[in-house]
């Protein structure tokens, strides 16, 4: 081992979580204890999330270590002691250094008193990064662990313990894009309008881009004030930029299936989902922004009226907020059902007479009962997200609920499923993340957000206001 890196020791829960870990530290060195190798191969069977994984994990490891064999004979011996290089594995395309991975060849002795259960892998993955301590003093040794706990244990030994940071999206949550962008009237002060025109009911405006301005495809502009506007990014330029005049769904007459913005988010998602030329879109909320009605109400809107896609699909991850109600019987459909409560509550007040008590519903009391059940059966798919893998959805308007419960690789899996016609809207708020080691900077949501805002045919908006009830408001405010 060199004095000049540094030697990270991996929890086997980071591998779990990002199989290409192996390969995310640069020049460094990386340490795999003996106890980590044998908690890959307890979790390698399944068809989970992890075991898929930890099966890759294992193939990285089985190529890292023939990659070293002497001109490809398989009887020649490997030097463990010097390490194998970590050699990239066809297929990846990650900017790696020149580190090595070194495995436990020695037993562990218990030098440590205040190490307690042997039994215990966090024990033994902890005693592993002592005794290199000991061992190598020259060397900066770093456990890297997304245990908190365990991390806590290897402060109070003197070991440096930080969490895994290669799979966030971003640093900081509050660098996440929020889509929207406030002005006030100034801006046309700075900003000259170089050119307007209409085409097609919709108004445009070209206007100079200003000096380390910063658009995106789709970002929502709004203009406070007297005489203030709202309007959409369509054209990025290096001298300017185009917008065009958002719809305003607070309009009676531009309902979507009996549904008006009641703020300019809202009103701003209403644009996005309801444009043919957008295929993806993330709205980003606390609970009662309205995030699935809106969704819900254009996916209706532009399957049972427009007849632009052949039916909805809705899928989200089964994950538990309290205890596991267990076995669940049934077809597909019906094991998703109880966790499509917001669904069907929403389904329920778009066919209620007068759309919940304000605007007025496309259905009467009789047939908004009978559309309901047709509406379910034959427009509305629930499917799980365990059978997604293999998948192609043509023609359809795909909802992914409670998507911040969404690993990165998910997301990924999910999106490209997408054929042609085909749109999809993630929703979902990152305060309530209820998938171990997912936190709001590596969510898939987020992932999905940050990646997809250069896109011309992808856009996002944070909702902020609750418009559910005054009480749900103030509750997520006070509580």
């Amino acid at each position: 081992m060199t004095n000049n890196k540094r030697l990270y020791i991996l929890d086997t829960n980071v591998l779990m979580h990002d199989p290409t870990a192996l390969f995310r530290f640069e020049e460094h060195d990386i340490y795999l204890p003996m106890v980590v190798l044998e908690e890959l191969d307890r979790a390698k069977k399944g068809v989970s999330e992890v075991a898929r994984n930890v099966r890759q994990v294992s193939r990285f490891l089985n190529e890292i270590m023939h990659a070293d064999l002497a001109d490809g004979d398989v009887r020649a011996p490997i030097d463990l002691n010097q390490g194998v290089a970590l050699v990239q594995p066809e297929g990846l395309n990650l900017n790696i250094g020149q580190g090595r991975l070194y495995f436990q060849t020695q037993a562990l002795t218990n030098g440590k008193s205040l190490v307690g259960d042997r039994s215990l892998a966090d024990n033994e993955i902890l005693l592993a990064a002592l005794c290199l301590s000991h061992d190598h003093p020259e060397l900066e040794i770093v456990l890297v662990s997304k245990d908190i706990n365990l991390r806590i244990k290897a402060t109070i030994h003197g070991i440096l313990a930080e969490d895994y940071h290669n799979d966030r999206a971003l640093d900081d949550l509050s660098l996440l894009y929020t889509g929207l962008t406030e002005k006030d009237n100034a801006f046309w002060e700075t900003h000259d309008a170089e050119d307007s025109w209409t085409a097609e009911g919709r108004t445009f405006y070209r206007i100079a881009r200003q000096k380390d301005e910063v658009w995106y495809p789709n970002q929502c502009l709004r203009l406070k004030g007297e005489h203030g506007i709202e309007a959409l990014v369509r054209e990025v330029a290096d001298d300017h930029v185009v917008f065009e005049l958002a719809q305003d769904h607070r309009r009676p007459n531009l309902s979507v299936w009996g549904i008006q913005a009641r703020n300019p988010e809202q009103n701003f998602a209403l644009n996005l989902l309801m444009d043919p030329e957008i295929d993806f879109v993330t709205l980003l909320g606390t609970a009662g922004t309205g995030k699935t009605l809106l969704t819900l109400a254009a996916g209706l809107a532009q399957t049972m009226d427009d007849k632009r896609y052949r039916e909805i699909i809705v899928t989200r991850a089964t994950v538990s907020v309290g205890e596991d109600i267990g076995y669940l019987p049934g077809t597909e459909e019906e094991k998703m059902t109880p966790w499509m409560g917001a669904l069907t509550d929403n389904l329920e007040f778009l066919t209620e007479p007068d759309g919940g008590g304000d605007s007025a519903g496309p259905f009467s009391t009789q047939w908004g009962r009978s559309a309901t059940q047709e509406l379910l059966t034959s427009k509305i798919k629930i499917r799980s997200l365990n059978f997604m893998r293999g998948r192609t959805f043509l023609n359809r308007f795909v909802i992914i609920d409670e998507a911040q419960n969404i690993t990165p690789k998910q997301m990924k899996t999910l999106i490209t499923r997408a054929g042609p016609g085909t749109k999809i809207v993630c929703l979902g708020n990152v305060e309530q993340i209820d998938t171990p080691y997912l936190t709001e900077t590596t969510s898939g949501l987020t992932y999905a957000i940050d990646r997809f805002k250069h896109w011309a045919h992808a856009g996002h908006v944070t909702l902020k206001r609750g418009e559910r009830s005054r009480l749900a408001d103030y509750a997520s405010q006070a509580l």
